[in-house]
């Protein structure tokens, strides 16, 4: 009897765990159009650094032992299958989805091909050794990370970060002493530009060398010779119909089953769970989806259920940066300074558990 066919949609944190996870049980399909997978983690780092660009891109063909991978987009999904990009379809007893979300470069990448991201990165890096002062918008946890690796990188760099809210780290439940412990290793070294956002963006793409001018809606002129974009995080969920939320996420039970679709399931950013959107949190999702495919696979029914972790981040800036916000083992919120948060993430940025998931 031939094992069931898991046809897993995006090879990113979540998905490409549930597809090892169930390689030795099921028939698994993982549908990517990259030709490999993107550790998000690290990219920034190799936005200023090349070395690290070997941390960042990791083939697929180490994943799976039975399965494969198919090099497609997803053009429609239903609860029996997809349709790819090229017309042909592939049916699925089960079915994950895990397409994430969309954002500027560089913290991701919208090209398919290894290559073209790669030179795209190194023209970037030349124009920020040419370049004197360079403009960010947004001021969240990637706008910050990114300034830290530009001012490590590029310490002759000024920078200017613009952000609508009144302070940085706004969008999620972050303490202030984690707000305070970032701009003491930013003030000085950063001109912040808070409670306006620009009146126009500028006449040139993210991270392309070229000199311009804006101005914020305060009135506060900006020159610079590059800009990021640092916010828009996107739910990836154009190919699904009927079952997404106003914000473009997928409706979930507790064992991450779509609502109404008991074979199938979602993990990571497109999911409406509750809490913020982290490649741990897209990990930890995977091995409750996995568990719970296992289940139907062998006849049980679905038990695993997921409940949100205590929210935290680990925010590096540059190598030797950063701060941190965690929960201890009594519940209580804790804020970690740059050692501490440089010997979690910011000196390997988990490439190195990546590297072990692709062989």
């Amino acid at each position: 009897m031939a094992a069931p066919r898991v046809v897993v949609v995006g090879g990113g944190y979540g998905g490409a765990r549930v597809a090892s996870l169930l390689d030795d049980v099921a028939d698994v399909v993982l549908v990517e159009p990259k030709d490999a997978f993107v550790h998000a983690s690290a990219a920034l780092r190799a936005a200023v650094d090349p070395v690290w660009e070997s941390r960042v891109f990791f083939g697929y063909d180490r994943l799976l032992e039975r399965g494969h991978v198919v090099q497609q987009r997803v053009e429609r999904a239903t609860s029996s299958g997809v349709q790819l990009g090229d017309g042909t379809s592939l049916d699925a007893d089960y079915l994950v989805l895990a397409t994430g979300t969309s954002y500027p470069f560089p913290a991701k990448f919208i090209e398919s091909d290894t290559g073209v991201a790669r030179a795209r990165l190194a023209r970037m890096r030349d124009g920020l050794a040419r370049a004197e002062r360079v403009l960010v918008v947004g001021a969240g946890a990637v706008g910050l990370e990114l300034v830290g690796e530009l001012l490590d990188a590029y310490p002759h760099l000024a920078v200017t970060v613009v952000d609508q809210a009144d302070d940085a780290l706004t969008s999620e439940d972050y303490l202030p002493e984690l707000r305070a412990a970032v701009r003491d290793q930013l003030d000085g070294r950063v001109q912040f530009l808070f409670g306006s956002r620009l009146g126009y963006l500028p006449p040139v793409d993210v991270g392309v060398h070229e000199p311009f001018v804006v101005d914020t809606e305060a009135g506060e002129r900006v020159e610079a010779q590059m800009w990021f974009r640092c916010y828009g995080n996107l739910p990836a969920s154009d190919y699904l119909a009927g079952v997404r939320n106003g914000l473009g996420e997928v409706r979930v039970d507790d064992t991450l089953a779509l609502t109404g679709f008991p074979t199938v399931f979602a993990v990571g950013d497109i999911t409406d769970v509750r809490e913020s959107k982290r490649a741990s949190a897209a990990r930890d999702h995977a091995a409750v989806v996995a568990a719970n495919i296992r289940a139907l696979v062998e006849g049980g029914t679905p038990s695993a259920a997921y409940t949100p972790a205590p929210e935290r981040i680990v925010l590096p800036l540059g190598r030797t940066g950063g701060a941190s916000q965690v929960v201890d083992e009594a519940g209580a919120h804790r804020i970690l300074g740059a050692e501490e948060t440089s010997r979690i993430k910011g000196a390997d940025l988990y490439s190195s558990a990546m590297a072990e998931l692709f062989g």
